[in-house]
């Protein structure tokens, strides 16, 4: 077995070059590489390729390295909570891809799956359909869209072990698994580390193989977009 156990994880991101494609799992805010993204955020790496399925807010998450400029092109499916990615974005600082939601999801998992390209009706008829192939099927028009890879993926979990087998937690789940099958090397952050064969097997949501390196979090502030309560 072997032990894909890191104590630093700036043993992992010294790794990390400018101009390079990272991908970072969560959902909004949930499930974020907090403590990835706050070392990565310490580095002199610039012109990077950033694939998530949010750009952060604009003290926290991918809002750090936004920030700093370290970000030359933005890949995601929701924008709306960082000011800073508004303003980058309209002063064309800033490239920007938006993907539908399950486009984006499909293109991570496929680049995981070794599968090149998939056709899906979502976006035919708008700015997304520019300039990409199309065809019909029983009478639907669809978009022909490329996989998604990346240099590192940087991903979340609830628990891990020492071979990098992971379990997700609630939303967590959403982008997270799709993105560690899709890194050329995927560095995984968890809340909990446990010895090799304590994990419930089928409970495993993404299997070690898909991962390179695993390392206990030190701290995961989780924080809330926007908070919301019912008056009683």
């Amino acid at each position: 077995m072997i032990n894909k156990e890191i104590k630093n994880i700036n043993d992992v991101i010294k790794e990390v070059k400018s101009g390079m494609t990272l991908m970072f799992g969560g959902f909004g805010l949930s499930g974020i590489p907090e403590n990835s993204i706050g070392a990565l955020a310490k580095l002199e790496i610039y012109d990077l390729t950033c694939i998530s399925n949010n750009a952060g807010i604009d003290d926290f998450g991918l809002g750090l390295l936004l920030k700093r400029k370290q970000v030359k092109k933005m890949i995601s499916s929701y924008v709306g909570e960082n000011a800073e990615f508004e303003r980058q974005m309209l002063c064309k600082e800033l490239e920007v891809e938006l993907i539908p939601q399950g486009t984006l999801a499909e293109r991570c998992r496929a680049g995981g799956s070794g599968i090149p390209a998939f056709f899906t009706p979502a976006g035919y008829g708008t700015e997304v359909q520019q300039d990409k192939e199309t065809r019909v099927f029983k009478g639907k028009n669809y978009i022909l869209e490329q996989a998604l890879e990346a240099d590192f993926a940087f991903v979340k979990a609830w628990k891990g072990d020492a071979a990098g087998n992971l379990i997700y937690k609630g939303t967590a789940r959403n982008f997270n698994p799709l993105m560690a099958m899709a890194g050329k090397i995927t560095v995984a952050e968890v809340e909990e580390l446990v010895p090799v064969g304590e994990l419930d097997p089928n409970q495993i949501h993404t299997p070690g193989v898909f991962v390179q390196k695993i390392i206990k979090g030190d701290f995961f502030e989780k924080r809330i977009e926007n908070k919301t309560t019912r008056k009683l």
